[in-house]
């Protein structure tokens, strides 16, 4: 196309809207393919896009698309279309002569309001499924419409997409072997794939031809645009085309078409037939696309538009080609409502009138019965990763549950969603990140190294291989079994090297032949000796590693692949354990647990195991945790668990016997803190040690007034919610009690005062106070605060304030008390406990759940003058403060503390994750402040004008979730994220996280705030 001669310039355009259609109006250019394209604002509606055509188009097929948009218009309602705007004489269709001379036919359609599918950001599931279920709305609105021009060749239409093969040298070898592959298996599709239903479709629902609603948060497709590719052609090919471009840019393009394909059939419901064509449609349109740019860009180098999909077009081509056709198919299947596999039924019947023993599997063993051995994520049986990867602790166990049932065989596993599986071949990157197979698809059956093994049925070996390296199969051999009108397949994972070099490829096995004989570690992969038995009803073009796990999102599928071993042996204790929804979990909390405990997240988890800076939900999945500071040292921390298991194994009881335990934890934190801190009481909680404190103020002061801080937090007791802020001034509240007395949250960035030269001014505040205090006659008992106030939005006290503050509550006569629940033990990273970031010695400090790492251990240090005056005469006794179990746990986290360097840790991961944080707050101006210290972080969410933005600090946290990255808000106002891990969070945590707050927060409803 000659553009510099026949282009429109938007001057001329706004004229021809007047002279034609009588509307004034302000034109915009609009990118296009062989049209000029123009938005035409008017001020009184959401105006219109005006079409002009170049002067050789075609009239037939002009009226083409304006007679299937007034079809469209007439018979379906409900379906959001442009509208044909007829010109000045009643004319869908104008005419206009350009300043050359050259006559161009011109039409002006409504403008529908909305985004463009390609400026949206993200492009999720809900949005794909909204697609397709537009596109199938516009194909069911579109039968029983024709035109002679529907019937016309079109390059683009996929039925004639074999055209690509003649511009093949166009590409490099690489790329070739993609497309030939393709076009290859297109053209052995023809004659099924000719006598599919055809009807005229939009035929090119791309980037550009959608719009979306304006809904930050849940957007959804409201029309598609532009039908200058509309044709008569295979359905099929339609929603081909939806796909194409709905997976460009995601990792997993099957998972991310699986929801367009759903909202397809969900509104126009497709044969079974057409699903077998879907995969291979998908991929030639993309094989157009690809071969469309090369062509053009020796065209027409400089026309941007012609090119836009290159680059896209190739890495989605290059990825679908990686998924294997029948499991896309499989996948389409499910996605629509069928049975994934189609043999699937058929297995089923055939096993059900079929019995099996498992003296057919191993007859050497003599065993018929199974006992289930529970090795799912939530297993308690199996203890932690590191029981599991100790080969002959792991074998120890299983020979203990074999003694304990001789007469049965040690098995299991089917759909189990599994940990253990830990070397990378496990995993991806998904369309949300880092992802695992879990979900085991086969059954262990836990024997001997050298159990024979024998064929259940008639079958030919087709793979017989050393399937060598770690968490691999080993010795493998997989057979193909030919029942009645289907076909299906058994693997043997774990086997000898013997077993694989006897059995060769095309051998043929009877029932009962010797397939081979379990392996020992070094032979199968490194695993304790098992068969790994397994039933598939396709290959998916497997040879040699088959997989024996799947992703949990694929489960659907993969059952239906893989059916259930047991089907054949019909054994009650290997039937599926029943498990309760999450929806009925939830119902249950709201019936029968308080409506005051809540749950994370608008769709909450589950979680089962905690390992490390990590969170472990039922299905397998990995969330990195970076709010749970109650983990100190790393969830279920080895050795942490060891303290506690060999303690409880002994005894545990009450402090009024002589124990080390106790004496050891005293002496192992009193290291830590300064000589006048010099006596401690244990209590089980943060709360009880804030209650302890505040008795002890009471008793050595003979006074009942504190002051506090404002959103301060203190703890669940009636005592210390009397002094939190956080409590009795949010929701519920009734304000401060009469002997509570709050200073302003001592807020630096938006507070009462702000700037860094505020301490002073703050410490005024709490020198107020002190004067009211005395103006009613009483005097003060204690100050408390924490060193980073935490629910008020990890505030760092200003310079200068917390001495300040300390020195005028002793000259009162008050005592000063820190509470370091949260901040302590090492977590501040420059030093052990955050009062020492301010050069101050408390009279008293709390701690808590960080001791014991989640174990429930707390403890209150304080002066000897304090402790002497709190020894009255009433005695102070916890049961269960102090025990030995307790005292075991808590020394070896303090212990680790200092083994592995964690407070330096914390200062350096600290350090690098703080400078990640205000590096994307240069990039990101909602990130208004960054704050906190070591590994006690937080960043605040603003507005240009410092208003908060807590829908964006929600909205943050759960998207962070969808990706695996658990976080929280906190604050006032509920803006600030906090960062708060385990101390065992490392440098590529950071990372991580840093590269998913970027991604999350260029999306829609972050950058438009």
């Amino acid at each position: 196309m000659e553009y510099t001669t026949y282009n429109i310039s938007v001057e001329e355009a706004g004229r021809i809207t007047l002279e034609l259609f009588g509307i004034h109006g302000k034109a915009f250019p609009l990118p296009g393919y062989i049209d000029f394209n123009f938005r035409i604002k008017v001020d009184d509606g959401e105006g219109y896009i005006l079409k002009i055509s170049p002067p050789d188009a075609n009239p037939e097929y002009l009226d083409f698309q304006q007679k299937l948009l007034q079809y469209t218009e007439k018979t379906n309602a409900d379906l959001i279309s442009p509208r044909v705007v007829s010109d000045a004489e009643g004319n869908p269709l104008a005419y206009y002569t350009d300043t050359s001379g050259n006559r161009r036919m011109v039409r002006l359609l409504s403008w529908i309001p909305g985004r463009i599918w390609s400026n949206v950001n993200p492009q999720n599931d809900d949005l794909r499924l909204s697609l397709g279920r537009q596109c199938g709305k516009l194909t069911r609105a579109l039968q029983g419409f024709d035109h002679p021009h529907a019937h016309r060749e079109f390059e683009w239409d996929i039925a004639r997409s074999l055209w690509t093969v003649a511009h093949l040298d166009l590409f490099d070898e690489r790329e070739r072997k993609i497309l030939t592959g393709f076009q290859k298996a297109f053209e052995k599709a023809q004659p099924a794939y000719s006598q599919l239903r055809k009807s005229v479709v939009h035929n090119d629902a791309n980037d550009f031809n959608l719009v979306v609603s304006e809904d930050l948060v849940r957007p959804t497709v409201r029309a598609a645009i532009d039908y200058g590719d509309a044709i008569r052609t295979q359905i099929i090919n339609d929603l081909a085309i939806a796909c194409a471009y709905a997976i460009m840019g995601h990792n997993a393009p099957l998972e991310a078409a699986l929801p367009v394909v759903k909202g397809y059939h969900a509104t126009f419901p497709l044969k079974e037939k057409e699903l077998e064509h879907l995969y291979t449609t998908i991929a030639m349109r993309l094989v157009i696309s690809v071969t469309q740019s090369a062509i053009n860009k020796q065209k027409e180098p400089d026309n941007a538009y012609l090119l836009v999909s290159e680059k896209p077009g190739w890495e989605v081509l290059k990825k679908w080609y990686a998924v294997h056709a029948d499991f896309a198919h499989y996948s389409f299947r499910q996605a629509c409502g069928f049975i994934p596999h189609p043999d699937e039924a058929a297995f089923k019947k055939w096993a059900s009138q079929n019995n099996f023993s498992l003296s057919d599997l191993f007859p050497t063993v003599g065993k018929c019965a199974a006992h289930p051995l529970d090795l799912s994520v939530s297993s308690p049986w199996l203890g932690q990763q590191v029981d599991f990867d100790d080969l002959a602790l792991f074998q120890f166990k299983i020979d203990r549950v074999q003694q304990q049932h001789p007469e049965k065989i040690i098995s299991g596993g089917y759909l189990e969603p599994r940990t253990v599986y830990t070397t990378t071949k496990y995993g991806r990157i998904g369309n949300n990140g880092p992802e695992n197979r879990t979900i085991h698809l086969g059954t262990d059956f836990w024997l001997p190294a050298g159990t024979a093994v024998n064929a259940l049925f008639d079958g030919e070996v087709i793979a017989s291989v050393n399937d060598a390296g770690d968490k691999e199969y080993g010795g493998l051999i997989i057979l193909k079994h030919s029942i009645e009108n289907f076909e299906f397949f058994t693997l043997y994972g774990h086997l000898t090297i013997a077993s694989v070099e006897k059995n060769k490829v095309g051998q043929q096995l009877l029932k009962g032949d010797r397939i081979g004989n379990l392996g020992p570690p070094k032979e199968n992969g490194n695993w304790s000796p098992h068969l790994h038995f397994q039933i598939m009803l396709s290959m998916l073009g497997y040879t040699v590693d088959y997989p024996g796990v799947g992703y949990f999102e694929q489960v659907p599928v993969w059952t239906s692949i893989c059916p259930d071993p047991n089907l054949l042996f019909k054994l009650p204790a290997l039937e599926p354990r029943p498990k309760t929804s999450n929806d009925k979990l939830i119902d249950f909390r709201t019936n029968h647990l308080g409506k005051s405990l809540s749950l994370h997240f608008e769709v909450p988890i589950k979680m089962v195991r905690g390992a490390g800076q990590y969170l472990i939900d039922e299905n397998g999945r990995k969330y990195l945790d970076t709010v749970n500071n109650v983990a100190h040292v790393g969830h279920e921390h080895p050795e942490v668990v060891r303290a506690g298991q060999r303690q409880m194994a002994l005894l545990n009881t009450n402090s009024r016997y002589l124990h080390d335990n106790i004496n050891e934890l005293t002496q192992i934190l009193l290291e830590t803190l300064p000589p006048e801190l010099s006596v401690l009481h244990f209590v089980n909680s943060g709360s009880e040690a804030n209650e302890l404190a505040i008795r002890m103020v009471r008793a050595a002061t003979g006074e009942r007034d504190i002051i506090a801080s404002e959103v301060g937090y203190h703890g669940n007791t009636n005592t210390t919610v009397d002094i939190s802020s956080y409590k009795f001034d949010g929701k519920g509240g009734q304000g401060a009690p009469e002997h509570t007395h709050i200073f302003p949250l001592p807020d630096v960035f938006r507070g009462k005062y702000r700037g860094q030269d505020t301490g002073h001014r703050y410490a005024e505040e709490v020198q107020n106070l002190i004067d009211a205090v005395r103006e009613k006659g009483r005097g003060v008992g204690a100050l408390i605060v924490e060193p980073i106030i935490s629910c008020g939005g990890q505030i760092e006290l200003p310079e200068g304030f917390l001495s300040q503050a300390y020195t005028y509550v002793r000259a009162a006569g008050g005592l000063c008390i820190s509470d370091e629940v949260q901040v302590g033990c090492g977590r501040v990273g420059k030093s052990f406990w955050g009062f020492q970031l301010h050069g101050v010695t408390p009279d008293i400090v709390t701690i808590g759940k960080p001791l014991g790492n989640g174990h429930p251990l707390a403890a209150v240090a304080c002066t000897r003058e304090v402790a002497d005056r709190f020894a009255n005469g009433m005695e102070y006794f916890n049961t269960f403060g102090g025990n030995p179990v307790s005292c075991a746990i808590g020394t070896e986290v303090l212990r680790i503390v200092k083994r592995e360097k964690l407070q330096e840790h914390a200062l350096y991961i600290g350090e690098l994750l703080k400078s990640g944080l205000r590096s994307l707050a240069r990039d990101f101006p909602i990130i208004g402040d960054v704050r906190g210290q070591g590994l006690f972080l937080g960043f605040e969410l603003v507005d240009s004008e410092m208003n908060p933005l807590a829908d964006r600090a929600d909205y943050l946290a759960n998207r962070m979730k969808d990706h695996g990255i658990l976080m929280s808000t906190d604050g006032p106002d509920r803006n600030v994220l906090k960062i708060k891990p385990p101390l065992v969070f490392n440098q590529d945590n950071v990372e991580k996280l840093l590269f998913y707050l970027e991604k999350v927060f260029q999306e829609d409803f972050m950058v438009r705030c």
